[in-house]
């Protein structure tokens, strides 16, 4: 949960929670074996980016963003290339004739900025095959969600949880979307069987903090503000 210690300061700076969750899960991924304290996450424009030592990019697209600093070095006009980190098996590997559920989530990873309708079909692929892809349920969760297509998203949401049922980060994510629902009750009980599976997930407690300060019971969302203090000490 390191990562998730910078969660705050992103969502006031307008990054929408489910962004931020999202950016967090993949740099989760990213960073496996290496230390996260080397990394500096930050906002950029409404997304979720990282300083490290090949410079700063945007954690969804793999996009390559130039630092503010060094922008008037730049000549009069000049445009500014971007690079696009490309998925790890966009296609299957030579020699084989059948696409697995990898595949086609890298596949939809690949595809979720340019073509989202097939990034989709290409995560609901790799479910067919792998109904407990839990990686594959998320992306396809935040990708209905980006579409506002919310009530898709929590049955997706509770789909995944018939196979995956103590996974907290889905339980998490439909509370979120749950909320852009404004179903705030049942968005209140996901985030509580998140914290049930997770007690240190800092969000989680922040969410249900909010939550029941705005159904009228104080006396709850301080216990959950003092967790989330506790979980998320100022630096």
């Amino acid at each position: 949960m390191v990562l998730l210690r910078t969660a705050q300061s992103l969502r006031e700076a307008g990054v929408p929670t489910r962004h931020v969750t999202r950016s967090l899960r993949r740099l989760q991924g990213l960073e496996e074996g290496r230390p996260p304290t080397g990394l500096r996450v930050t906002a950029v424009g409404g997304d979720v980016a990282v300083q490290d030592r090949r410079g700063r990019w945007h954690v969804d697209s793999g996009q390559f963003v130039l630092d503010l600093d060094d922008a008037d070095s730049l000549p009069p006009g000049a445009e500014v290339v971007q690079m696009r980190r490309r998925a790890t098996r966009p296609d299957p590997p030579p020699g084989r004739d059948e696409i697995g559920p990898a595949d086609w989530f890298d596949r939809g990873v690949a595809l979720e900025h340019t073509a989202p309708g097939d990034a989709e079909a290409a995560y609901r692929h790799a479910l067919a095959q792998a109904p407990d892809y839990l990686d594959a349920w998320l992306n396809l969760g935040c990708l209905l969600c980006d579409q506002g297509r919310l009530a898709e998203a929590t049955a997706a949401y509770r789909s995944a949880l018939s196979y995956l049922p103590y996974q907290p980060l889905i339980h998490f994510n439909l509370g979120v979307a749950l909320e852009d629902a404004g179903s705030k009750r049942e968005a209140l009980k996901s985030y509580h069987a998140c914290i049930e599976l997770a007690p240190d997930f800092a969000d989680a407690h922040y969410n249900a903090a909010r939550l029941h300060e705005a159904l009228g019971d104080p006396h709850r969302a301080i216990r959950h503000y003092n967790q989330y203090r506790r979980l998320e000490p100022v630096v």
